[in-house]
């Protein structure tokens, strides 16, 4: 009964200031944050690292939930050799494929935050520099950070948000946008 009150009293507010000349916006409730169900069934060993990755994008934006089985805008796969990468097909859908022998020189949970980086929006940025998610295997071996920077963060809750300016909205493409070679290729033995 309180919730109809309030409704009512919203309505009558909103009819009041139009009445006016006054625009009134009405934010959208905190329950329309758009949800990306990923799909584990092919992750083999990785499924337990794609719902660690998940949870790290949960916890670090907003407007978006990244859910474990409920459908498959995300399928992740676990293949060996080829080398680590996503297929992007559109915002929040699309493929991501862990190479086995990379995650045994790489951080595997970095390698999947990175790739499922790809799939919210997200560039390669090939600087070296171990803070930022998307620079991928360019950090080094050494490198275990699985969390995106606070700039990487708010630039997947701003495309979920529906904040994207008219140009980048004008480049997405039909096709599907391959995010290759984000983890050097095997290391050779020295020796």
């Amino acid at each position: 009964m309180t919730s109809r009150l309030n409704r009512l009293a919203v309505a009558a507010l909103a009819t009041t200031l139009a009445t006016l000349g006054v625009t009134v916006a009405n934010p959208s409730p905190a329950s329309a944050a758009m949800t990306i169900c990923y799909n584990t069934s092919q992750a083999g060993s990785y499924a337990g690292t794609a719902n660690q990755a998940a949870s790290i994008w949960n916890n670090a934006t907003v407007n978006l939930t990244l859910s474990a089985n409920c459908g498959s805008n995300l399928r992740i796969y676990q293949i060996t050799g080829g080398g680590s990468y996503a297929v992007r097909t559109s915002l929040g859908n699309g493929r991501v494929y862990i190479d086995t022998q990379q995650a045994a020189q790489y951080s595997p949970l970095r390698i999947m935050t990175h790739e499922i980086g790809h799939i919210l929006g997200l560039p390669d940025n090939y600087n070296g520099n171990c803070s930022l998610l998307m620079s991928g295997g360019s950090a080094g071996t050494s490198c275990t950070n699985p969390y995106p920077s606070s700039a990487e963060a708010n630039r997947v809750s701003n495309l979920f948000a529906g904040t994207r300016i008219a140009t980048e909205r004008s480049a997405d493409r039909a096709e599907a946008d391959i995010f290759r070679d984000s983890w050097p290729s095997m290391l050779t033995p020295v020796g």
